[in-house]
Parts: structure tokens; sequence; C-alpha cells
């Protein structure tokens, strides 16, 4: 008994021949080379009309990768892992977060009091 999928045996591209006349033209493409830190090399293809982007991602490790073969682009900085906390503490003051425990325990005492 089938699983119930309608395409299963299927692929993209499997079914009858498309000439490039059905299809229509492609545009002009052009090459370009992009060079990372690590001495990798991306040919991503562009329109020749389109606008060059000046760094692209290296896809093989991830760096920013640059037009210029002796001069690629450092990598980013990555910002380590914040917590919930660390991000409070960088808008509170230690004198702030005693405050607004004070008035919390405050609030808690006088529900329990009742």
């Amino acid at each position: 008994m089938t699983g119930g999928n309608a395409i299963r045996g299927t692929r993209v591209g499997s079914g009858p021949a498309i000439s490039e006349s059905e299809r229509g033209e492609t545009a002009p493409r052009k090459r370009v080379d992009y060079w990372c830190a690590n001495g990798h090399r991306a040919r991503p293809s562009f329109a020749v009309d389109a606008e060059v982007p000046e760094e692209w991602d290296c896809p093989r490790c991830g760096l920013p990768a640059g037009l210029d073969p002796q001069n690629p682009p450092a990598a980013r900085r990555n910002e380590p892992y914040k917590s919930h906390l660390a991000y409070v503490k960088e808008r509170r003051s230690d004198a702030d977060g005693m405050a607004i425990l004070e008035e919390a325990l405050t609030k808690l005492k006088e529900r329990q009091g009742r």
C-alpha cells in the first residue's frame, strides 16, 4: 500500500524535454571571481547588466570573499551567545536591579499578608 504520495518516483526535470525556443533565451551572463582569506575561489554568475557586489560569502568556508585575491576581506567578528540575563545586565545597573527586586519583594509580602 502506498503512503499517499502522488508524485512518488518523479523528480524535477523528469518530464518531456523543453527546447530553448519554448523556454525562452537565457540572459547574457558574466562570471566574477571572489577570493576569501583561506584562498578559496568562488565564481558566481551575474547578468551582464547587474551590479556586482563587493563581497560574496565563500561557499566552502563561509568567510567573506572579495574581488582582490591579494587582499581578501577580513573575517566578520562573531558575537558570542548572550543569555537573557546578560542583555538585562547591559540595560540595568546593579542599583536599578536592587530597586526592582525590593519593589517585587514588597509586593509579594503585601499579597502574603492579606
